[in-house]
Order: structure tokens, then sequence, then C-alpha cells
């Protein structure tokens, strides 16, 4: 497990309010597909949208997942969030503790075995 404990990641993605992020994060978490989500409240997110400059109050949150989560979580969060183009942005994990990065892979969907690969 030594190597996969290093390919942990952070997603980054805003929600329009508190209730749609905490519906997000328990949706992901319990499908496994994050082992932890963290909500920020209030922050506020100034863009380009059609046109506009836009200014909103959002609810941030943090994605703990691992790298061969990343499709189906982009996949998953594309159908369950509000927004047209929901923001998906990843950070590499350089590095963590031992123990919560065990933690982390442990509390993931097991990626499926390809017919014909080795382990």
């Amino acid at each position: 497990m030594g190597e996969n404990l290093y390919s942990a990641r952070i997603v980054l993605t805003t929600a329009a309010n508190p209730d749609e992020a905490a519906l997000l994060a328990g949706t992901l978490v319990e499908e496994r597909l994050a082992a932890c989500a963290t909500l920020i409240p209030g922050v506020q997110s100034i863009y380009h949208w059609e046109g506009q400059i836009e200014s909103s109050s959002e609810t941030l949150l943090l994605l703990k997942t691992s790298a061969d989560q990343l499709p189906a979580l982009e996949t998953r969060l594309h159908e369950l969030h509000s927004y047209q183009i929901p923001e998906f942005l990843v950070l590499d994990v350089a590095t963590g503790s031992h123990p919560y990065l065990e933690w982390l892979q442990s509390n993931l969907r097991k990626p499926p075995v390809l017919p014909g690969a080795a382990g």
C-alpha cells in the first residue's frame, strides 16, 4: 500500500450554498468516492459568466480522495451539482501523515480490477 499512499489528491469545488455542499459531501463520502469532505462556508467568488462579472457567496468543498477515484468522482460530481460547469480542480498531495493517508485509502471505493491485470 506504500506507493498508493502518495496517490492522495485534494479536489476543490464550490457549491451555491451550505445545504447543497452538505448534500454533495454526504453523497460523495457515502459512495466512497471521497474519504472526507471539508466544507468552508461563506467564501466569495468573483468570476466571468456569460459576458458579465459575477460575484457569489458560495461554500468551498475540499474533497480528499485518490488519483484512481478522480474520473468517477468528477462524473458523479457533475451529475449531482446544480452548476452548469462546476469547479473541479485537483491538487496533488506531496506527502502527509502516514496513518492519515492509510485511513484515506481505506475509506475509498476499491478500483475495479481490469481483465488481464496482474496483482
